[in-house]
């Protein structure tokens, strides 16, 4: 504690309890992994929100000393339990500073995304943690040794999810309950606590990281749906170029070769976390200088602020992808205009053949409707690695790595603009909007948006954050800048009702629209750089194997998978783009 910032919290006479959750290391009773809020309690039924209720509860009428005025804050796991937290509505509590919040760990935390299974964190987390504790303790538990130090050869070699699931044996409850629960139904959705955000009374500071590995989504989204569903409290969001949780150790200068520009962690302690609570709990200082949304912008490396989130200054632009590897930049009009001028030319086209029929007063073979398109073959047996290094265990760099290994595969389509002549700088959700087949009943997709630096860049060395990437080529790097996979059968999925979501099977070789939004974006692509994006069917093993058959991919065998050629088009009411938040300035 006095080696961190906290020590700040300590010179102002704060009182700092840390609280093991009920079931886990020395506390008493059972554990369950993302215990649901329970709206509706009855007699002696709990959940973590009574749980913090009872504990402020005791504290402020025990601890000497204190003044009555409690804030929580936590973070990854214990940012759910923050949220949880706030919603024990225990008047003393009055301010709660979510930070990575788990949030939805089928649609976008930790274990899932969109439906697809982060295979290489489930497995190594669940291994170790899910172990049972027969009683309190202060040893925790190893995980699984794959006794290697090659992550992407261990994972392959396994094979299918259940034969993981035979690692794991019959103890670890939640991978089982995972395993039970393939698609996003009632018990995933009961788990989620966008659900329960209403009324809240405690001011809250929804903190992320824009390059966290882990809660990047539940961060944007938790403050979302606060902002949706409270009017009368005081709700902020803070988004910094930090790793899980890099706002509180390190100083936020630098990600793996990606630089910063400052000490970006010390900023918003000082400026943001510590004023925050000082106004709540010690009714001292103000928040007239914390924006509504304080957000960090890669790429120019500054701090914005803004009365909203998204921004209502934006411009949602279409990236539309070409089948010569090109990126047009185009607004809804113009994007609608080249649309028309592709129906209008196969119309032409249609209209000569026809005149040609008449006039040689013969009977062709009906050809079909041509469409443009780019093709690649996906390859179970050969996923694409999600970053070029080797190692066993996850980095939490790869979420800015450079993307030249991928670049050349022929398994990953690669688009891209022309040298940019102006600076473009996104803020908001990106929007993944493709047309595509598949030769298979199903298929994972991967988007990346990335930026191309100038084939002459270097970093300047008066530039702060050199960390460990001062000596690596950033000449041409293709920097990570968002990354998503939608798995291919939810692609109808992931409704805000109750009912359960139906997966759904491709027609093979059925043009079929694959929409999904991915987590947002704050950065700014400078003048002499290129948008790239590339498209792929694999992230392994950050992700696990989609078999590209429609089946129950969590119980289903190595002999299930197969090679699905996957088709991206270009045309008229069949072009794919990214829809881009273009801030205008």
């Amino acid at each position: 504690m006095y080696a961190t910032y906290w020590i700040n919290y300590l010179k102002e006479g704060y009182i700092i309890a840390i609280q093991d959750v009920r079931g886990r290391w020395m506390s008493e009773g059972d554990f369950v992994d993302v215990r649901p809020f329970n709206p509706n309690k009855k007699n002696k039924e709990f959940d973590e929100a009574s749980d913090t209720y009872d504990a402020i509860d005791w504290m402020i009428n025990n601890v000497p000393g204190n003044n009555k005025r409690v804030g929580v804050f936590g973070i990854s796991y214990p940012g759910f339990y923050s949220t949880m937290a706030a919603l024990s509505n225990h008047p003393a509590l009055k301010a709660v500073s979510p930070q990575a919040p788990v949030t939805d760990w089928f649609q976008g935390d930790d274990f899932h995304h969109n439906g697809a299974f982060a295979l290489m964190d489930g497995f190594n987390f669940y291994s170790g943690f899910g172990k049972p504790r027969p009683k309190p303790t202060t040893i925790g538990s190893g995980g699984y040794d794959f006794k290697g130090d090659d992550n992407y050869e261990a994972f392959l070699k396994k094979g299918a999810i259940k034969n993981f699931t035979q690692l794991m044996g019959d103890s670890i409850a939640f991978w089982k309950d995972m395993m039970n629960h393939p698609n996003y139904d009632a018990w995933w959705k009961a788990r989620n606590p966008r659900n329960f955000v209403s009324n809240l009374k405690p001011a809250m500071l929804t903190v992320g990281g824009l390059y966290d590995a882990e809660d990047c989504f539940g961060a944007w989204n938790l403050y979302k749906a606060i902002e949706q569903k409270n009017t009368n409290i005081d709700s902020k969001i803070v988004m910094g170029p930090w790793f899980h949780g890099g706002w509180a150790r390190g100083d936020g200068s630098f990600l793996g070769n990606v630089r910063f520009g400052s000490k970006t962690s010390e900023y918003y302690q000082q400026n943001i976390e510590i004023p925050f609570l000082n106004f709540y709990l010690q009714l001292k200082g103000t928040i007239r200088d914390i924006p509504e949304a304080s957000i960090f912008f890669s790429g120019k490396n500054e701090w914005k602020s803004f009365e909203q989130w998204p921004p209502n200054n934006i411009e949602y632009k279409n990236a539309v992808l070409k089948n010569n590897g090109k990126i047009d930049i185009l607004t809804a009009t113009e994007n609608l205009s080249q649309q028309i001028n592709d129906v209008t030319k196969k119309i032409e086209i249609k209209i000569k053949e026809a005149a040609k029929k008449v006039i040689n007063k013969t009977n062709p073979v009906t050809k079909p409707e041509i469409s443009i398109f780019t093709e690649y073959i996906s390859d179970p047996a050969h996923p694409v690695p999600y970053t070029e290094d080797v190692h066993i265990d996850r980095t939490r760099e790869y979420m800015t790595d450079d993307q030249r290994f991928a670049s050349r595969r022929p398994d990953v389509l690669t688009f891209s603009t022309d040298v940019l002549k102006d600076d473009i700088t996104l803020a908001g959700p990106l929007v993944a909007d493709l047309m595509v087949t598949i030769s298979t009943t199903d298929a994972d997709f991967v988007v990346k948006l990335i930026d191309v630096f100038p084939d002459d860049f270097k970093y300047d060395e008066n530039v702060f954050g050199k960390g460990n990437g001062s000596n690596y080529p950033m000449a041409g790097y293709q920097m990570l800048v968002r990354g998503e996979i939608m798995r291919g059968k939810f692609r109808n999925s992931f409704s805000a009702g109750p009912v359960e979501e139906k997966p759904e099977a491709f027609v093979p070789n059925k043009i079929t629209n694959v929409k999904y939004t991915l987590p947002d974006v704050a950065h700014t692509f400078k003048k002499g750089h290129k948008i790239m994006v590339q498209i792929q069917s694999s992230w392994f093993p950050l992700f696990d194997r989609n078999p590209q058959t429609f089946t129950d991919i969590y119980n289903c065998t190595d002999a299930d998978f197969q090679k699905s050629t996957i088709r991206i088009y270009h045309d008229g009411p069949n072009q794919s783009k990214i829809i881009l938040p273009v801030l205008n300035k």
